[in-house]
């Protein structure tokens, strides 16, 4: 379900293969001039990143965006430092009685500029997946590469 004028800098495969996503919401992000400018260059990591509220705000976390090489030392951003997430007091309560159930985490899915240019984060409602669900996950996908295998060389 991709939309029209979408540009994605960074997808969290990792999170769909560790997480079983319930729910997903699309969030703002409070960056840094030379932080953009980095992104739009495609230096954006979400791997091992994840989303926590603190103070009725949420924080984006180990979320790796590398210095702008053409910005100076001086006024050059941290690469994973903690950063604001922009939503409505309701979604943040709203999410905030999602995570105090146990096992329920906010982790990042997408980072992508909208149509608008602005730079936004993809959230996923996640419950971590055990060992075997993962195993079952791997078996299922490689039963249905097989299938297409097969269907194809028939053809």
């Amino acid at each position: 379900m991709e939309k029209k004028g979408l540009s994605i800098i960074s997808t969290n495969k990792k999170a769909y293969h560790d997480y079983h996503i319930s729910d997903k919401i699309e969030a703002g992000i409070e960056l840094t001039g030379s932080e953009v400018k980095s992104l739009r260059a495609g230096h954006g990591n979400l791997k091992d990143s994840y989303a926590r509220i603190r103070r009725g705000e949420i924080f984006l976390i180990k979320a790796h965006i590398a210095p702008y090489k053409y910005s100076g030392d001086y006024d050059n951003h941290e690469a994973e430092r903690d950063r604001r997430l922009l939503l409505h007091k309701k979604e943040i309560n709203r999410l905030k009685r999602n995570i105090e159930t146990k096992g329920i985490t906010l982790i990042p899915l997408k980072l992508y500029f909208n149509e608008k240019g602005k730079v936004k984060v993809e959230l996923g409602v996640a419950k971590g997946k055990r060992l075997y669900d993962k195993r079952a996950a791997i078996a299922e996908k490689d039963m249905k590469r097989e299938m297409d295998r097969a269907r194809k060389n028939r053809l």
